[in-house]
């Protein structure tokens, strides 16, 4: 069976999506799409029926781009008001000459939950820490023997509120939600490496109304902050010194602006016609004075954050979210943090955005949850996968579509 993941992230500016078929090697990007946010304010849906609205608009264009219907998703909610508890169980092995299976695994996470959920709140998602067989610690205990399972875990939950919304929006766009992660955790595995696995480190999704901060031991994400500050603070400052549009502050700052003034030059300049109707010439250093000041602080701000919400030592700074993939932002952010800190690129073939990080961490994410468990999963039906792999029915895929292209040059149509 192949493998096809689905996940969507609800941001503030953009809702994102990316397909994405899991292999032995990493992931196979089918597709990364994005679609203007409605009815969203700092991550949180409060316009529901604007919502809907937008993720539909999204929803048809990647359906169109793949040729096939996606009814499955894992999905984001809102992470301001997450909470994270330690949880420990421990269940006796009595069968299959004591050898440990993935029901087991399953049921010692699921006795760890317990008791450690709020009135109001439901879970999202249970990342073990530990196990032990006995007195052997293990992170994989599945084919171990022994008489008991015990397991150390961290329990992260959200407010039912938060969490139904996102699945009734999803539901009216007819997609069945799946699973549930909050950013800081895609972000996290979007980066992750074996030395991350290992450490304290902390990591930074600069989004455009927030910017999430979380800190993460030993590939485990046990606290988090979203602070009230983004790009979008940046395209105000723009709007108002130069009195232009929101739209004109945003081009602007895409095409013209570095987050660092140390490659700044006077004679890049553009030239735009105010909301007020009076020309502006605006050079790259006095608009990246700008835009520095703003990161600065935003970092500056991130990086008091840390300090409140961790003692330890911390051995790597991972800065993603769009507003990373602001020219020289890496200049930045070293100069704010240090070596310690530096941009997570994503270098995935099909999704190289920074904006698409949380999407293809959750993926990861969920695919270290089914390994875990010993399953297989899939959001298509064999049919759909049929036509994927270029064998069945192809109705309704257009020459411009993905599988138009890539699976017509291998197949007869």
């Amino acid at each position: 069976m192949r493998q096809i993941i689905a996940s969507m992230d609800i941001g503030s500016a953009k809702i994102k999506i990316a397909v994405a078929e899991l292999k032995e090697d990493g992931l196979n990007i089918l597709c990364a799409m994005d679609e203007e946010s409605r009815g969203i304010s700092k991550g949180e849906i409060i316009e529901p029926d604007e919502t809907v609205y937008a993720i539909k608009k999204l929803l048809k264009r990647v359906e169109e781009f793949l040729g096939v219907k996606i009814s499955k998703m894992l999905v984001t909610i809102n992470e301001d008001r997450a909470m994270f508890k330690i949880g420990e169980a421990s269940i006796q092995i009595l069968e299959n000459a004591n050898e440990i299976m993935a029901s087991d695994v399953i049921k010692v996470l699921q006795a760890s939950v317990k008791g450690n959920i709020e009135d109001d709140y439901d879970l999202i998602t249970v990342i073990p820490v530990m196990f032990k067989v006995d007195d052997r610690k293990t992170r994989v205990p599945r084919g171990l023997k022994g008489t008991s399972l015990s397991v150390k875990s961290v329990i992260v939950s959200a407010p039912k509120r938060d969490i139904y919304l996102a699945a009734k929006c999803l539901e009216k766009c007819g997609i069945e939600v799946v699973d549930i992660s909050i950013p800081s955790i895609g972000d996290y595995y979007a980066c992750r490496n074996e030395t991350t696995d290992t450490t304290t480190g902390v990591v930074v999704d600069c989004g455009y109304e927030t910017m999430n901060v979380a800190i993460v031991n030993k590939g485990i994400v046990i606290n988090n902050t979203v602070l009230p500050i983004g790009a979008k603070n940046i395209d105000s400052d723009i709007m108002y010194v130069y009195k232009v549009s929101d739209e004109q502050s945003k081009k602007i700052k895409e095409t013209l602006a570095l987050a660092n003034k140390k490659n700044a030059s006077k004679s890049e300049r553009e030239s735009f016609v105010n909301s007020e109707g009076e020309k502006v010439v605006i050079n790259q250093v006095e608009l990246t004075d700008i835009v520095m000041s703003r990161c600065h602080e935003m970092l500056n701000m991130a990086k008091s954050e840390i300090n409140y919400l961790t003692k330890k030592e911390i051995s790597y700074i991972i800065i993603t979210g769009g507003l990373s993939e602001l020219k020289d932002f890496s200049i930045e952010v070293e100069s704010v943090f240090g070596r310690v800190a530096s941009v997570g690129k994503m270098q995935i073939v099909g999704a190289r955005d920074n904006k698409y990080a949380t999407c293809i961490g959750m993926i990861k994410y969920f695919d270290s949850k089914l390994k875990l468990r010993d399953k297989e999963y899939s959001i298509l039906s064999s049919d759909d996968e049929e036509v994927l792999s270029g064998i069945g029915e192809k109705k309704g895929i257009s020459g411009e579509s993905i599988l138009g292209k890539v699976f017509g040059i291998f197949f007869d149509n």
